[in-house]
């Protein structure tokens, strides 16, 4: 049987795993507040299918969400705001605001706003009426 020694660890080796370990536990918990935020706001908003009052909405919402929540068609929310649907589905208000009116912080929540207002109020409005 021979002796062999067991060569020592480098220093550099024996930081090595604990340094990743230690980012892969940064990175877990990072990305475990933002879900357990997001779950949180969710739940805490309240909004269900045929809310009415468009002081609920946020900036995090998306306009899909909005759409569905306020029985509004996503199509018609995209054209009151004069963007494409396209690559701004996922987007939430507040995203949407900085990429296309920078320079004008709230515009796309007063606009999808007064879109909702817009669209229930023909949507309620009878036709006929007054002719």
């Amino acid at each position: 049987m021979i002796n062999q020694e067991v060569p020592k660890p480098r220093k550099f080796e024996r930081w090595i795993i604990p340094a990743v370990i230690a980012v892969g536990l940064i990175i877990v918990a990072f990305f475990g507040f933002r879900a357990v935020r997001s779950f949180i706001r969710i739940q805490t908003t309240d909004l269900k299918p045929g809310t009415t009052d468009v002081a609920a909405i946020r900036g995090w919402m998306t306009v899909p969400h909005i759409a569905r929540v306020f029985k509004v068609p996503e199509k018609y929310l995209f054209v009151q705001l004069g963007i494409p649907a396209e690559g701004n589905r996922n987007k939430g208000l507040g995203e949407i605001n900085q990429t296309y009116f920078a320079g004008q912080p709230g515009i796309v929540m007063e606009k999808v706003k007064n879109a909702i207002l817009q669209f229930n109020a023909e949507r309620s409005t009878p036709t006929g009426v007054g002719k």
